[in-house]
């Protein structure tokens, strides 16, 4: 019998990016998997759209926005606790998906051991054939590198399964095994660097990040809280740096900062502010701030690393 899988889609204040994703969901060609939707706290009549137009797909609902690691929790919960699911697949609710990216994903990450993560091809929305990421590198400073692929055209360059570093979260196969030896999500990432945080513990126990060749799925990419969001911009500044620092030993954390903080950051808020952009400069200094007090806050956490 095919492993089962629950697809787990958070949504806040997107009820019409899901008259697109959940039924590109819904139409997938798998045996044994359910659909269920987390409305974060919306106020656009999510919940009600979802009963009236999809009443087989499940509904979670808070009553207030617990941010990204807040609602995905639940639902991961709901699979793997309160339920018996094999895998949850984590999505994000801007995509539309290839009817085989379930049965894709089940096959890579059941053809190897210890598979905490397996992802795929995430292409443009509007440039159906060109890459926005298939995972991302790694890096001697900054412990996780670029994008892989971003911008290239496929031309079947990357039609091979393979393991990687580290990936992004809009589309990822959770295994149950990693959530019961690692937890969720951590919730003080209430957006961004989540899937890093996460990522750096599975693979301190040893688990690994796959890359399912056959898994396609387009991305409208932040149409939630859109590309130059400031409030995106602060939680861009602070969590990769705490997610750093929780989970690093500390002298590659100190190595990390000083090239994070005077290298790339504090140049970018200079230029982000030069180009006229003074909300979002002041937002991303901000979360810099933000990040070190957290490191004030939490020196014995650090030092017990050594």
């Amino acid at each position: 019998m095919n492993p089962s899988v629950l697809v787990l889609i958070l949504s806040y204040n997107g009820k019409d990016l899901l008259a697109d994703s959940v039924p590109s969901y819904l139409n997938c060609e798998y045996a044994n998997f359910s659909v269920a939707v987390i409305d974060n706290g919306s106020t656009d009549g999510t919940a009600e759209y979802l009963q009236n137009e999809f009443p087989n797909v499940i509904l979670i609902r808070t009553e207030k926005n617990l941010g990204y690691s807040g609602g995905m929790n639940l639902g991961l919960s709901y699979a793997f606790e309160q339920n018996d699911y094999d895998f949850v697949l984590i999505s994000n609710n801007d995509v539309v998906v290839d009817k085989q990216i379930i049965s894709a994903l089940v096959e890579t990450a059941t053809a190897h051991e210890g598979v905490a993560f397996t992802t795929g091809k995430v292409y443009y929305s509007d440039s159906p054939l060109t890459f926005q990421t298939l995972g991302k590198s790694s890096d001697p400073i900054l412990i996780r590198g670029g994008h892989i692929g971003r911008g290239e055209v496929d031309k079947g360059q990357y039609d091979r399964d393979c393991e990687l570093d580290f990936c992004d979260d809009i589309f990822w196969l959770v295994s149950k095994e990693v959530y019961l030896k690692t937890g969720g999500y951590d919730p003080e990432f209430f957006l961004e660097a989540e899937d890093f945080d996460w990522q750096l513990r599975a693979k301190k126990v040893g688990f690994k990040i796959m890359f399912a060749h056959k898994a396609k799925l387009w991305h409208k990419e932040s149409m939630t809280l859109g590309k130059d969001s400031p409030r995106k911009a602060y939680y861009d500044a602070r969590n990769p740096m705490i997610a750093v620092m929780k989970n690093c030993e500390p002298d590659i954390v100190k190595k990390y900062l000083r090239t994070r903080i005077y290298k790339i950051y504090l140049p970018a808020i200079i230029k982000t502010a030069l180009k006229g952009k003074i909300q979002k400069a002041i937002y991303m200094f901000a979360g810099v701030c933000s990040a070190l007090i957290w490191k004030a806050n939490n020196r014995i956490l650090i030092k017990q690393k050594r």
